[in-house]
């Protein structure tokens, strides 16, 4: 018995590419980077080229400015600014004749108090759960970024909570894994959580980022969307101005 198949080609409408913007600053003292790239066809692999030869600007509402250098290709670098909780951060870049601004509010830092660990048996054997405990500053709203970072290895899951319900009080907050690259905490791994203070803009970012690599939609539209991004003109990614602490554990 034999079957048939038939070819169908589809023709998917190519777009023109879009520029992607990653970027930070922290309040810690070590150069920053910024990271362009562009858009593919849905056809074409996920190798995003970079972009090259454009002019980077961070500066601050205290009149400071600074050009980047690109150290790589699309990877533009910092030499001497340093980010201060409470200012106002500016990230503008020019590329290809179009220009994009990005603004962003660093928060106050919020120390973690504690790490600690849960343990689940399952058939598959024992589940590792960190949780992060920590004092929410009341009367104000505040936005969390967590990064899990494995013996070194930073993990890819996107950890984000903010203080809805919770403002003033002590938040337990557990790091649940997610993707299917995330390492699996066993004794003896050493765990460091970094904690970053976020605006409101960036953790919408991420929270939509969330909702797309989870299977979900964006403000309920029947079709996919791309993260909200805290650019103008059209550019997609976000730029985070954003105060940091962390802590570290090893797992008995």
């Amino acid at each position: 018995m034999s079957s048939c198949e038939k070819v169908i080609n589809i023709n998917l409408n190519a777009k023109a590419p879009q520029i992607i913007i990653e970027g930070i600053i922290t309040d810690q003292p070590e150069p920053y980077t910024v990271s362009l790239t562009q858009t593919v066809n849905f056809d074409e692999s996920n190798n995003f080229p970079p972009v090259s030869g454009a002019t980077v600007i961070i500066s601050d509402n205290s009149g400071y400015s600074e050009i980047l250098t690109e150290t790589t290709p699309g990877i533009y670098t910092t030499s001497a600014i340093q980010g201060t909780a409470g200012k106002i951060y500016t990230l503008k870049v020019t590329a290809n004749g179009k220009e994009y601004t990005g603004v962003a509010t660093m928060p106050p830092p919020v120390n973690i108090d504690t790490l600690t660990i849960t343990s689940v048996n399952t058939p598959k054997g024992s589940n590792k759960t960190i949780y992060v405990n920590f004092t929410d500053p009341t009367g104000i709203n505040n936005y969390y970024r967590f990064i899990k970072i494995i013996n070194g290895t930073a993990q890819s899951s996107i950890f984000i909570t903010d203080d809805l319900l919770k403002d003033g009080n002590i938040i337990n907050q557990p790091l649940l894994s997610r993707g299917q690259d995330e390492v699996k905490i066993k004794s003896g791994d050493m765990v460091s959580v970094v904690c970053q203070t976020i605006d409101k803009n960036v953790y919408n970012y991420f929270r939509s980022l969330l909702q797309l690599s989870t299977g979900g939609m964006i403000n309920q539209s029947s079709s996919p969307a791309n993260p909200l991004s805290n650019f103008n003109n059209g550019a997609l990614g976000y730029f985070n101005a954003c105060a940091v602490t962390s802590k570290t554990i090893v797992i008995p």
